[in-house]
């Protein structure tokens, strides 16, 4: 560099080669759309294996040929990259859902989607409990809710000395608390001259006498000092059949005696399905340690959701998930901080539903100036300032009306499994932003369709992948090309191999030149374990499964076909085979075959882009070497903005790129490379811009695509320096 000094002098110069290395992206992400069984909708989620596709959307299914999506998907993922699933929208789904009045309607297509909906912050219209996700796939799953809205059963209560209008709901129930003593404090206090004060919530009427539900609510000293109290099952705080009990009505009238036969502890007898029981999974809910401090009461509720027909894990009567101890107050938490409110915490923390708004049937039970009080209301999703929260018992909800694509109930249904093109293209709209999500690959997934609708889909990957720069779509030719189906969609018949081949060019010459995709010739035939059969799916995933497989075990910049790094995973055999001469026919139109080799198995035998034009982009290895040195050196990039465009930002940015470029190199990546960012691209000009430019020159490695092997005889006394380089 020109120190430019006039006279003798200094010049001090000082190049950073810390701030700043260039770090290529690892993780390899597919991205495919499809109408599942289940899941969120229009919302991209990350699985990593088969297990998470199988939680989040179901199973495969034979319905609309819904299985070849879904083994795309499950064949891209057993070479080791993981995939952004979009489930796509259609007009008539609906989730499955409990109504709290009349009929309830309700779509919710993901937490996010619940979220935009304001439902995190309002109840769900209508709605008790709804379906994690639309579909018939939450029909019959049972969702049960308890809260304290009584304590004890009193049986054979006689209503014979009972004053008119006898005993009702609302009413109150005292008894003496002679002989016990109140240890809660430590010591042993007597309460002999006090009495404990209850509500009726509930009255069950038996021939001659009734069951009647009571809830504890606090005890009154002979002062008339009234004190709150909770339940204590078979202790201090409730009532027993050795003494007599008061009838007060709601004005604080008392209507008289009686007695009853005997007690039992309410929450014991609760029944989620005969062979399920509450106290078998959870304490009895009462008054959270938030709620007491804040003077609120009976604020807890717990919520079970089970697979009551095993229509979800196939086992019937599974419990999928347990929600203890939440709480009615909007404002709850756990001692640890987080959310306790019983519809964020299920909304962030279950698989299978949300929750809308409170059970029907609430009653809020107190007691104020002199008089028992029993009102029905909604007093849940409140903060939990004095408020004596509304209880609802013990009830169990079935979830019903979850429908299916194009509105069907069944999922066996034809059509119930099928999304129009329109609704395919939004789905894929949604990886368009490079900066909103990152991935590497788009699968088409199903070919399933007409020619003319699979072509479309098509060209709308590669439109991504164009506008991307930074992902390559995967095509597979329309099912008809290769197989017919007959009328009952139980067999498949394989038709001539050159059929096959002319079908196969005529759908891709319609497919839009591009080196951003790259496709494949066909079927491959697989075991589908959830129906215990073999079925044709489309290759696609498997090879952006190979590019995945490549870059996890060597580089992006080596290809992904032959026999090294080009097997096809879990392939009994291929629905076409292309001969040679069909394979050039593909090759030199842009088509990579799949073939059987003897000795090597099913492997991708073609290393092409989709591009049309002869260029060194034409070949898979050399369009993902570029994607991943652009991506790489565009984020390492991004510390030069807003610094100065002067030589010392120039410098520091070179000297940043030169040693990936040379570790790249070393990979054989590249053959060889130049940066240039000097006064030479940024001139003046440049810098008044507020612009920086640097040019990286790049002569990529290439894959070796045909080989000539000669062979050549000799005379026992010709010198081989005499015929070397004469063929």
């Amino acid at each position: 560099m020109p120190l430019n000094l006039a006279s003798p002098g200094i010049v001090v110069r000082e190049v950073d080669l810390t701030s700043g290395r260039v770090q290529p992206a690892s993780n390899k992400i597919g991205a495919i759309v499809a109408p599942f069984a289940k899941g969120p909708v229009d919302s991209p989620t990350l699985v990593e294996n088969e297990n998470d596709l199988l939680n989040n959307f179901g199973e495969p299914y034979s319905t609309d040929k819904h299985y070849e999506s879904w083994m795309v998907a499950s064949s891209y993922l057993a070479y080791g990259g993981s995939l952004q699933v979009v489930r796509a929208d259609d007009a008539d789904l609906k989730n499955a859902s409990v109504a709290s009045v009349g009929v309830a309607t309700v779509k919710i297509k993901s937490l996010d989607h619940y979220e935009e909906l304001g439902y995190d912050e309002n109840t769900i219209p209508n709605v008790i409990v709804a379906a994690r996700n639309p579909g018939s796939w939450a029909n019959g799953i049972k969702v049960a809710i308890i809260d304290s809205k009584a304590d004890q059963i009193l049986s054979g209560v006689s209503t014979s000395a009972v004053a008119a209008p006898v005993i009702q709901v609302g009413y109150g129930i005292t008894q003496s608390l002679s002989g016990k003593v109140d240890s809660t404090s430590g010591i042993g206090v007597s309460l002999s001259d006090s009495y404990l004060k209850g509500i009726i919530t509930g009255i069950s009427t038996t021939t001659g006498s009734r069951d009647v539900y009571v809830k504890i609510l606090s005890r009154v000293s002979a002062a008339g000092t009234e004190t709150v109290v909770d339940y204590q099952q078979d202790g201090t705080y409730c009532f027993t059949e050795t003494g007599s009990i008061g009838v007060v009505n709601n004005t604080g009238t008392g209507v008289g005696s009686t007695t009853y036969t005997s007690e039992v502890d309410w929450f014991s007898q609760q029944n989620i399905t005969p062979n399920i029981q509450w106290n078998n999974l959870a304490p009895a809910p009462g008054t959270s340690a938030f709620a007491e401090p804040r003077g609120s009461r009976f604020d807890e509720v717990h919520v079970v959701v089970i697979d009551d027909l095993g229509t979800v894990t196939g086992n019937a009567g599974t419990i999928l998930e347990k929600h203890i101890g939440l709480s009615k107050a909007t404002d709850a938490e756990f001692s640890a901080g987080s959310t306790s409110y019983w519809r964020k915490y299920i909304a962030a923390g279950s698989a299978n539903i949300f929750a809308g708004g409170a059970p029907a049937g609430l009653t809020t039970t107190g007691f104020n100036a002199g008089q028992f009080d029993l009102t029905t209301d909604n007093g849940w999703d409140q903060p939990a300032e004095g408020i004596i929260f509304g209880a609802a018992g013990a009830n169990t909800y079935t979830l019903v009306g979850g429908l299916n694509y194009n509105g069907q109930t069944g999922i066996g249904t034809a059509g119930a499994l099928t999304a129009t093109l329109a609704e395919l293209k939004d789905g894929y709209d949604l990886f368009e932003n490079t900066e909103d999500i990152k991935v590497d690959f788009l699968l088409m997934g199903s070919a399933g369709y007409a020619k003319e609708t699979a072509q479309e889909l098509a060209n709308k990957l590669i439109s991504v992948a164009e506008l991307r720069k930074d992902a390559i779509a995967f095509i597979s030719p329309y099912r008809g090309s290769a197989l017919t189906d007959t009328a009952v969609q139980t067999e498949v018949t394989v038709r001539n191999s050159t059929d096959i081949t002319n079908n196969v060019l005529s759908f891709f010459s319609s497919i839009a030149s591009s080196s951003y995709a790259v496709f494949d010739s066909g079927y491959k035939y697989m075991y589908d374990r959830f129906a215990n059969t073999y079925r044709y799916a489309p290759l696609n995933g498997d090879i952006a499964g190979l590019c995945a497989r490549s870059d996890i075990n060597f580089f992006p910049w080596y290809s992904p076909a032959g026999t090294s790094r080009g097997a096809i995973l879990n392939a009994v055999k291929l629905a076409y085979t292309p001969s040679k001469s069909q394979r050039d026919r593909l090759y030199t139109n842009r088509i990579n075959p799949i073939i059987f080799s003897p000795g090597s198995g099913i492997i991708l035998f073609g290393d092409k882009t989709g591009l049309a034009r002869t260029s060194a982009f034409d070949r898979i290895n050399v369009r993902r070497l570029f994607i991943y040195l652009e991506d790489a050196i565009s984020r390492a990039a991004k510390d030069v903005l807003f610094e100065f465009n002067d030589e010392i930002t120039r410098t520091n940015f070179v000297n940043t790129i030169e040693p990936f470029l040379r570790d790249v190199q070393a990979k054989r990546g590249i053959f060889d490379y130049v940066v240039i960012a000097d006064e030479t691209n940024n001139t003046a000009a440049v810098i008044d811009a507020n612009e920086f430019r640097a040019d990286i020159y790049i002569k990529p490695a290439r894959s070796i695509n045909f080989i000539g092997l000669t062979f050549i005889a000799t005379k026992t006394g010709v010198d081989f320096e005499e015929v070397i380089g004469n063929f």
